[in-house]
């Protein structure tokens, strides 16, 4: 009798409810991991980004692309990058770095963490020479 207790107890348990985790969420914690990681200046988020930006709302999830399935999520960011970094070695730091916030974080798994450079920061012209010198 006991056993059957227990296994009604562990049913419900399991039975409860389902957690859902908002698209938002993932790609703020996709954007704070992203940009963490050294020869990451910022994220590219387009015009809408630039306008919230102008108003002052910080946006964390800008560049960041995420569709979420059931239990995997794929994650899209656009980066720009500092000058005379390598940039594969970026990319992969980044996808490492995503990858495991995201998994630790939300329990999903993440299939794919893409990565598109949409540009590349010179710096101002005063901090390149004071490097050349």
């Amino acid at each position: 009798m006991t056993d059957k207790n227990a296994q009604n107890k562990k049913q419900n348990t399991e039975e409860v409810g389902t957690v859902k985790i908002s698209d938002d969420v993932v790609s703020i914690i996709s954007g704070i991991a992203a940009t963490e990681v050294k020869g990451v200046i910022g994220m590219s988020g387009g015009i809408a980004g630039g306008i919230a930006e102008l108003l002052g709302r910080k946006n964390q999830s800008k560049g960041v692309k995420v569709a979420i399935g059931e239990k995997e999520v794929s994650i899209d960011l656009h980066i720009i990058v500092e000058y005379g970094i390598k940039i594969p070695d970026v990319a992969w730091e980044i996808q490492e770095k995503v990858k495991k916030a995201v998994e630790t974080m939300t329990g999903l798994n993440v299939v794919e963490v893409n990565i598109h450079v949409q540009g590349v920061n010179m710096g101002s012209p005063g901090n390149q020479e004071e490097q050349e010198k």
